[in-house]
């Protein structure tokens, strides 16, 4: 999918394709895609980073007081999206976040990652590796296109039709997705009933992240074409599987992989251990950010294949990290715990500080844990080393609050904005009464 544009051969392409309008897409805080759409008329002006908007209106961003920024386009993310459209093509770029004077806006997310990516070129590494593995659900719209509670089928993991009625939706997503230049390596239907998972092979970081933007923006937009609504909330459903966004990483430096190394036992270098050191040492500061909802934290509980502990192992897939059986180009480690709610950007760049600080200090990971945890009793896991995460979207901002290196990374503007809208959903959901608690609690008291 990536590729070298300039500024001449996307004019070109406009004419050649007769696009008639563009989309100017970023983040906001929480990771969901905002945009300026313009016409075609304006595409000059796109292109010289003339577009301006008002960031006090977005969450997370400017304070009214200093409030107009600038959209600076990355060429290389330019697609046409192939879906129809009466009004003509419609193209998009993403972009980065300026204040007026020209300078990164610190509060974007997007800059987030490309000023984390920029410090580990600093310390000799080339290129930071993502594998994403989004899932969703896919629930029936009713008569007024509005989102049920009824899921689209009864199939489980890898089933087929008729179990799996969403395998047709799933088939054009795919084909979209390829003819906006995915590289999908497979699709199948997951665990949980209405689960599905569409797997993309591995790019560099800021690349992935663009692409699980697009990714969700593609899913929700084929899915209405079928009738349906795809959501990438963690645990939409009590009782069964949540979902997840396992991130599969891999840094490298000039030599290549530099996670693999065919001299030691396990093929694995020692800078790939101090890296999941650095990992597993933020792990409950990390899980803020990459768990950053309350509905998260009820995907985070034992015996829905969602690690819980603090652990890692190459064999069993109970722990927070694991480490596949591939080597060579192929060495990767995978974290479990992200989940699709996650602000891509943010998630990956405060991963990779995590992992960049683990081979800084040189943190030594415990040893693996190969048994499966949830069978553990609580005194074998302390005498293993293995620990919680939070298991409140409270207890993980409690975490991140006194995490030093995570919080300079996000840097002041970002960690405020985030804290403060996290604290304001936490302040929100405590408020509430469910069903659960009036059912086990109103006739018993």
């Amino acid at each position: 999918m990536k590729q070298n544009f300039t500024a001449e051969k996307i004019k070109e392409i406009v004419k050649e394709e007769n696009v008639q309008f563009l989309r100017l897409m970023f983040a906001d805080i929480n990771g969901i895609i905002k945009n300026v759409e313009v016409p075609i008329s304006q595409l000059d002006k796109a292109l010289n980073n003339k577009i301006s908007f008002d960031g006090s209106s977005i969450d997370g961003f400017a304070r009214i007081e200093e409030s107009d920024m600038f959209l600076y386009p990355d060429f290389n993310t330019w697609l046409i999206f192939p879906w129809e459209n009466t009004y003509g093509k419609v193209a998009r770029l993403i972009c980065s976040v300026h204040n007026f004077d020209g300078t990164p806006f610190l509060g974007d997310p997007r800059n987030n990652l490309i000023k984390a990516i920029d410090n580990m070129k600093k310390q000799g590494f080339e290129e930071f590796n993502i594998g994403p593995e989004p899932e969703f659900f896919l629930f029936k719209l009713d008569e007024e296109g509005h989102p049920t509670m009824t899921l689209n089928d009864q199939g489980t993991y890898f089933d087929f039709a008729p179990l799996d009625s969403g395998e047709n939706c799933r088939r054009d997503i795919v084909l979209e997705l390829e003819k906006m230049g995915f590289e999908i390596e497979a699709s199948h239907h997951e665990v949980a009933t209405g689960q599905h998972e569409i797997d993309f092979k591995y790019t560099d970081a800021l690349n992935a992240a663009d692409q699980i933007q697009t990714f969700k923006l593609v899913v929700k937009t084929i899915a209405r074409k079928h009738g349906l609504f795809a959501t990438f909330m963690p645990k939409p459903i009590a009782g069964i599987n949540g979902s997840g966004m396992h991130i599969n990483m891999s840094l490298f430096n000039k030599n290549g992989n530099a996670f693999f190394d065919d001299r030691s036992v396990e093929k694995l270098s020692q800078t790939a251990l101090y890296f999941l050191g650095g990992v597993l040492e933020h792990a409950k500061a990390l899980t803020a950010i990459n768990n950053p909802t309350v509905n998260s934290y009820k995907r985070l509980v034992p015996g829905f294949e969602a690690p819980v502990y603090v652990a890692w192992s190459g064999k069993n897939r109970t722990p927070l990290i694991r480490v596949p059986q591939a080597r060579g180009m192929g060495t990767r480690l995978e974290l479990r715990s992200v989940d699709p709610s996650a602000n891509p950007y943010l998630a990956i760049s405060s991963i990779l500080v995590a992992g960049l600080d683990g081979i800084q200090n040189k943190v030594k990971p415990e040893e693996a844990v190969d048994k499966n945890i949830y069978g553990m009793k609580e005194d074998e896991r302390q005498a293993n080393h293995i620990y919680n995460l939070p298991s409140t979207l409270h207890n993980a901002l409690k975490a991140l609050e006194v995490d030093t290196l995570l919080k300079e990374n996000l840097g002041k503007q970002l960690y405020h904005s985030f804290k403060k809208a996290k604290n304001m959903e936490w302040d929100r959901y405590k408020q509430q009464v469910s069903n659960w608690e009036r059912n086990e609690y109103l006739e018993l008291y």
